[in-house]
């Protein structure tokens, strides 16, 4: 069997793209792969054709081998766009292996050991805020909203959710440090923002009740002194973990032990390496792995890394259904699994998308069975929705550029 062809696929997401890489076999076998990330969709899908080069001709069932040969060909700029670009070509070529075979890329990676995974209804709050238009939901406008989106989540089964620091008010807003502001105080919180975020966590916990699971994510919003203070004020509440982001695994470190707030990181960590110095030091408590930027083989070995150090990990997965089935898949393969992110709350076309959506009962995800990942994308679904970034509602949501 021999790769003849590689294409890619950059498709709305509402307010994000969504990057599939689809890989052609003579013997007419297809594999498909995501490798999403809304802010530079087209120089990843840039770098896929660049490794066309590469990997035509060459057999894709040996999915090891042609990871090595497209690591050494980006040795010079490893991560970034080049790793994410490996990894959906990574993916699609795990897919093409187990469909060879007519089996699931869980029985191929030696799973599976587990019939369901627990899911988190992530960015809850945070989309109805944003971008609840679009999604066909009531917006977010005052504490008891948010007192309400809480109830619905447990009346709908799940018994986690992930939300960020949202702020309901008439055409409510979200604080985020991805936008193109800047001002005096770039990743500090002052005092205001730190009492609004504990009452944040307070009105969904008492929705929601003392059994519920919380967690609440800063990303890169802001340095360790302000992550410190934050966990500090929702110790009270028992999050279920604060997650953050930090390139320094002793900053993260710092955090963890200043606090009885358990940690979450390493959501854009890469491979191996990437994670070895935060494991090392036990920098967090549970660790993040992103398939669509690390690939499922190598995503495997980080989840195996972690069990080694004593380690749970958790999918981060605010992509699409494509993959869900990817990280799911990681999920039965993993005995340390602690729980996997999924997005409830999205746009109307995320189903059509893909020949299968995943199947949830009470809030828990049915584990893919074959071939391959369990589902593929509708190529006709996917062209329909084109992603345009000058149209996004992401874009229009930024506030003006500010020059200095």
């Amino acid at each position: 069997m021999k790769i003849t062809r590689l294409e890619t696929f950059v498709v709305d997401g509402g307010w994000r793209a969504w990057m599939f890489v689809k890989v052609e076999t003579d013997e007419g076998v297809t594999g498909w792969g995501e490798c999403s990330d809304t802010r530079t969709p087209n120089a990843i899908a840039g770098a896929v054709r660049d490794f066309e080069t590469v990997l035509v001709g060459q057999d894709p069932r040996a999915y090891e081998a042609r990871f090595i040969d497209m690591a050494r060909t980006m040795r010079s700029s490893p991560g970034g766009i080049a790793a994410r670009a490996i990894a959906g070509i990574e993916c699609a070529l795990v897919d093409i292996t187990a469909r060879a075979l007519g089996i699931s890329v869980v029985e191929l990676l030696g799973g599976p050991t587990r019939d369901r995974v627990r899911l988190y209804w992530s960015h809850c709050g945070t989309t109805r805020v944003r971008h609840h238009d679009i999604v066909g939901k009531p917006p977010i406008e005052s504490w008891n909203d948010i007192s309400a989106l809480a109830k619905e989540v447990v009346t709908r089964g799940f018994t986690a959710l992930k939300t960020n620091v949202i702020m309901p008010g008439k055409g409510g807003t979200w604080f985020s440090g991805f936008d193109r502001s800047m001002g005096p105080n770039d990743e500090w919180a002052p005092n205001w923002l730190v009492t609004h975020v504990e009452k944040l966590i307070g009105t969904i916990r008492d929705a929601a009740g003392a059994d519920f699971d919380i967690n609440l994510d800063l990303n890169f919003h802001f340095k360790p002194e302000a992550c410190m203070r934050i966990a500090h004020a929702l110790e009270p509440y028992n999050l279920h973990w604060l997650e953050l982001d930090n390139p320094d695994p002793d900053a993260v470190l710092q955090i963890k032990q200043s606090t009885s707030t358990r940690i979450c990181t390493g959501e854009t960590l890469i491979h191996m390496q990437g994670y070895l110095p935060f494991l090392q030091r036990h920098a967090a408590d549970v660790f993040m792995i992103d398939v669509p930027w690390n690939g499922i083989a190598q995503g495997k070995k980080v989840g195996d890394l972690a069990a080694a150090f004593q380690h749970n990990i958790a999918p981060h997965n605010h992509y699409s259904h494509l993959s869900t089935f990817m990280s799911a898949s990681l999920c039965a393969v993993l005995p340390n699994v602690r729980i996997m992110e999924i997005d409830i709350d999205d746009v109307p076309w995320k189903d059509e998308l893909v020949t299968r959506p995943p199947e949830i009962v009470n809030g828990h995800m049915t584990i893919p069975k074959g071939p391959g990942w369990g589902t593929s994308i509708n190529e006709d679904a996917a062209r329909a929705h084109p992603w345009d970034a000058r149209k996004s509602a992401h874009q229009k949501n930024l506030p003006p550029a500010q020059s200095f």
